[in-house]
């Protein structure tokens, strides 16, 4: 009698924050996991728990050039997800968000694999409807300093539904909005690790603009129930939002971590960045009804464990 074969699952970008998460989840499941990434913002620090296990593979490997397995499932993470890095070579963004992507439809495409796709709230870009549905088209500006991401972003779904009708390829989109937890880089400029970084280090926490302008933060774990979720439905496609709807301006986000730190930071103002959005807030109405998916992990909660890690790691 033969033992039933292990799914197997390549995981792009899964040295990074959320991709080595999803390592570990697809890990736990019982699957292979192929760990693939080029490591420009991923860190081999994010799975070195991992590299022993038997079902564990890690390939460097950039996903502009193809590349060559057989899996049951493809999960594309592999891009720069914040400003700091995805602007620092915007051309290379935009090379990983239109060709990667098609390289790993290619691959769906050959093996007949699911494809996952990360896609991200930046598709709204600065909305003028909130909360964010996915009915809304979006208002992004095309030639913008955030553009290489947002319109690389937006490209990549076209990819996606484009390969889904004319190869049949079967895709699954999810469009992220704000993350934070363990394993987020120190120095990856998004707002929850700067100023927890900043507060620990007793550092000026830099607020841009006068602070109003609001975020929706979700922890990671809840984030990857709603993709798990989403990636293993055999009916809905997506695009659909996963993220947490509680909203708060930025300046109640500083002023809680200085709270929840002890921290002596000061907070200083810095100008809006260009293009920066003022509001960020997902409708979840499709990922209730479709998914069954509720966020469970309070702010202050997912913010306590996400210090302990910078505490324990950095600082």
């Amino acid at each position: 009698m033969t033992r039933a074969r292990r799914k197997r699952v390549l995981i792009a970008g899964g040295a990074g924050f959320l991709g080595s998460h999803l390592c570990d989840r697809y890990l736990g499941m019982g699957w292979e996991v192929i760990c693939l990434d080029n490591f420009h913002t991923g860190n081999k620090d994010n799975v070195r728990h991992l590299v022993d296990h038997p079902q564990f593979e890690l390939v460097r490997h950039d996903i502009v050039e193809p590349y060559l397995a057989e899996v049951d499932l493809i999960m594309n993470f592999a891009c720069p997800a914040s400003p700091v890095h995805y602007q620092s070579n915007p051309i290379k963004t935009m090379k990983t968000s239109v060709l990667g992507t098609m390289n790993l439809l290619g691959l769906a495409k050959r093996i007949g694999a699911r494809y996952s796709h990360a896609s991200t709230s930046e598709v709204y870009g600065d909305p003028k409807e909130h909360p964010q549905p996915e009915s809304y088209w979006g208002n992004v500006n095309t030639i913008g300093p955030r553009s290489c991401y947002d319109e690389g972003k937006r490209a990549a779904e076209t990819l996606c539904f484009d390969y889904r009708r004319v190869h049949a390829v079967d895709v699954r989109i999810v469009r992220i909005f704000n993350t934070y937890g363990p394993r987020m880089a120190a120095d990856d400029g998004r707002v929850v690790s700067n100023f927890i970084v900043q507060a620990l280090q007793n550092r000026d926490i830099t607020v841009y603009g006068d602070g109003s302008q609001t975020r929706s933060f979700c922890y990671v774990d809840d984030l990857l129930d709603g993709i798990i979720a989403l990636t293993h439905h055999d009916e809905v496609t997506g695009p659909i939002n996963i993220g947490n709807s509680g909203e708060f301006t930025v300046l109640e986000l500083a002023e809680k971590v200085i709270r929840m730190t002890g921290s002596r930071s000061r907070i200083i103002r810095q100008p809006l960045p260009v293009d920066d959005p003022k509001v960020r807030r997902p409708d979840l109405s499709l990922a209730e009804q479709h998914l069954a998916y509720s966020p469970k992990v309070p702010l202050e909660e997912g913010l306590r464990k996400t210090i302990d890690y910078f505490r324990s790691t950095f600082v």
